[in-house]
């Protein structure tokens, strides 16, 4: 075999994969303005790619969405506090991002990643971000499989199946989307490395 034969060989067989990743998975959080999917606002959106494994891959982009003040002081006691405390108000107010900038700018951020279909929305009761999206962002929520990977469904059975398990996992608070995100990542790692192995036992 010639050396430049050879060399060939060598590189084909330590080429990197081509290609966005098969398994991996969108996360996803949202803040709103309230509950009521068909009244309140988005107010600020965050994304994450995994691998398959829960490994994080790539963060896109966190952005505060633009709404007026009189949708502002339209928030419940809870809402105004909340996100007052966590500086997310005054970065509704200062922001110039219009839903349709956040949806292009999340979906052109997803885009390098995942495919369209490909990958299940994922997070924390991720039924009511998807309701939201709906309404407000309907290309980014078609961007998603329809199914659901909702880690909130795991944490029910597993405070019913083994409460023991459930206990020792302490949710964050700091309702910010890409905090939000993090946080159930590591919710589902918990699930998987105690609550899954455990039933495998």
């Amino acid at each position: 075999m010639s050396d430049k034969k050879a060399i060939d060989k060598i590189n084909i067989g330590h080429a990197k994969p081509s290609g966005k990743p098969k398994k991996a998975l969108i996360w996803i959080d949202l803040e709103m303005t309230g509950l009521d999917t068909q009244h309140d606002e988005i107010i600020e959106i965050a994304t994450i790619v995994t691998d398959d494994e829960l490994n994080i891959l790539a963060e896109g982009p966190v952005l505060a969405i633009k709404v007026s003040d009189v949708v502002l002081n339209g928030m419940d006691d809870w809402c105004k506090n909340q996100h007052r405390q966590s500086g997310l108000t005054d970065r509704v107010r200062r922001s110039n991002i219009t839903l349709a900038d956040a949806e292009s700018q999340t979906i052109e951020f997803l885009s390098k990643w995942v495919d369209a279909g490909i990958s299940p929305m994922c997070g924390n009761s991720i039924c009511q971000d998807r309701r939201f999206l709906a309404r407000q962002m309907p290309k980014l929520e078609r961007y998603f499989h329809y199914r659901n990977l909702d880690v909130s469904s795991i944490k029910e059975l597993c405070y019913r199946w083994r409460p023991d398990v459930a206990a020792t996992y302490q949710k964050g608070g700091a309702h910010l989307a890409l905090d939000d995100i993090r946080d159930s990542i590591r919710e589902l790692r918990h699930y998987r490395d105690h609550f899954f192995k455990l039933l495998e036992n």
